[in-house]
């Protein structure tokens, strides 16, 4: 029984050895694997705890970094908030394991390939990203950060879902309600930004009464 609902969980995941078929995900970004003719820039080195997966980076900062409190990431991670790293799917280049990958739709509570979801490997199940439909989100403290500078490259920018906090954090970062740029700063957010932000919600609100949007 067991052996039975390995194979059909395995099924499930699509992470078999062949490179076709069920296995076509291993193809595309962030999946691919890049060859040496490509010329894949690395930039940096990371690993999962086991280290059957590894993975290369190619850019040097990553679009942003951000710290979440949403109560997913507060499960799925089983901390008070995760870090995480936006990068191009075209970034990575996993240079070890993504065979050993497993995924995690926390929507449907599904372990099919479905976007978005959450990554993990098989083995020792540490997350190694989030994929979403255009981007992913990967986890600095799985990257091989060696220097002061690689280290400010990735230094947190502000704070998400600070109103599902269960922990304060008075570093003095913007701290976002909901999605940062798409919600309230709130708590110790640096107070010209909240003014900056109150600032362009009242020319928004200003403009859609010029075009009668209010009514």
């Amino acid at each position: 029984m067991a052996k039975e609902q390995g194979q059909e969980r395995g099924q499930e995941q699509n992470r078999g050895g062949e490179t076709e078929g069920v296995s076509e995900w291993k193809q595309r970004a962030p999946y691919k694997v890049h060859d040496k003719a490509e010329g894949f820039d690395v930039k940096y080195e990371a690993n999962c705890h086991c280290g059957k997966v590894q993975y290369q980076l190619s850019r040097a900062e990553p679009l942003d970094s951000k710290l979440c409190h949403c109560t997913t990431c507060q499960t799925q991670h089983a901390a008070p908030f995760q870090w995480a790293a936006i990068f191009h799917k075209e970034d990575i280049n996993f240079s070890h394991g993504h065979h050993d990958l497993e995924w995690y739709d926390p929507t449907d509570k599904s372990i099919e390939h479905k976007l978005p979801c959450k990554v993990r490997c098989s083995y020792c199940h540490s997350p190694i990203m989030d994929e979403g439909r255009n981007m992913i989100l990967l986890f600095p403290s799985l990257i091989h950060l060696k220097t002061d500078e690689d280290k400010a490259a990735f230094k947190p920018r502000c704070h998400m879902f600070y109103g599902q906090r269960v922990m304060d954090v008075p570093d003095g970062l913007p701290k976002w309600s909901g999605l940062s740029n798409d919600s309230d700063l709130i708590e110790d957010s640096p107070p010209e930004l909240v003014k900056e932000r109150e600032r362009k919600r009242e020319e928004e609100r200003a403009k859609k009464f010029e075009k009668g949007e209010n009514e």
